[in-house]
């Protein structure tokens, strides 16, 4: 009988043992990076773990197996967390994003797309309303 092969893909985005504090001081501009710092802070008590910094660019907090509805490939990821990028801040909540709709009409001035919302600095959300998603996101398994 053939062996039947795993759905489970092999991810380029990987666990490091690299420091996210170190990572986040290297984060320009200034408002970006303290940004940053109040994201770890607020996913890290939400969590209630140690933050992981994925492939030297992604802060991720625990570890959970999504699925992908449409191919039924599974790949470990981050249960929630976030990067710091070039044009914005991109906040990852996996597939629970597709369950934000009432939280997301009151966060403030954001996109979304792929499992991610996306916000140029924290002072153009309600920092309460992330809070809540970050929390809610936290406790899915």
């Amino acid at each position: 009988m053939a062996e039947k092969k795993s759905k489970l893909a092999d991810n380029k985005t990987k666990p490091t043992e690299v420091s996210v504090e170190e990572f986040l001081n290297t984060i320009t501009p200034d408002q970006k990076r303290e940004d940053s710092f109040v994201l770890l802070d607020m996913m890290r008590k939400a969590s209630q773990e140690e933050p992981i910094l994925w492939s030297n660019s992604f802060v991720g907090f625990g570890i959970k197996r999504h699925k992908s509805p449409t191919t039924g490939r599974e790949a470990d990821w981050m249960r929630i967390g976030f990067a710091p990028r070039k044009t914005n801040l991109t906040l990852y909540f996996g597939s629970y994003v597709d369950n934000l709709g009432p939280a997301l009409e009151k966060l403030g001035k954001f996109k979304t797309g792929m499992g991610c919302v996306y916000v140029n600095k924290l002072a153009d959300i309600d920092i309460k309303v992330l809070k809540g998603m970050v929390e809610a996101g936290a406790k899915l398994k």
